[in-house]
């Protein structure tokens, strides 16, 4: 019978423990997505903003970048899909850049906010 008790106590505190650890992870990651959703809105705005100022196109391919680096981090399984198509926006407003086209890769380029915005509101009203 004491064997049978250590064995059930040692469960109980395993289970326990599980789940304590299991809502941590939970919490960390809806950090790391909302975090990676608010940087990768910050940068497609700083890029947006060069262009309004008639920056360095080098300045703006940068953003650029970085948002596209930032944004593989904001993993929704709801927005997935307009995920790859804002970043799929994103490149084509880079390679615009890169070839001198100004108007249609700005246009793409608020296109991609405007889409990174939505995703964003979707994943903060799922995540009250």
């Amino acid at each position: 019978m004491q064997v049978l008790k250590k064995i059930l106590v040692s469960i109980a505190m395993a289970a326990s423990m599980a789940a304590v650890s299991s809502s941590a992870f939970a919490a960390e990651g809806d950090a790391k997505v909302k975090a990676a959703a608010e940087n990768a809105i910050i940068k497609i705005e700083e890029a947006v903003s060069i262009v309004e100022k008639g920056g360095d196109k080098a300045e703006v391919i940068k953003a650029i970048n970085d948002a596209r680096q930032i944004q593989k981090d904001f993993r929704y399984e709801v927005t997935e899909r307009q995920r790859e198509k804002a970043n799929t926006k994103l490149k084509v407003a880079r390679d615009a850049f890169e070839s001198g086209d100004f108007q249609p890769a700005e246009a793409k380029l608020r296109e991609a906010l405007a889409s990174y915005q939505e995703m964003k509101a979707i994943y903060d009203s799922n995540h009250k």
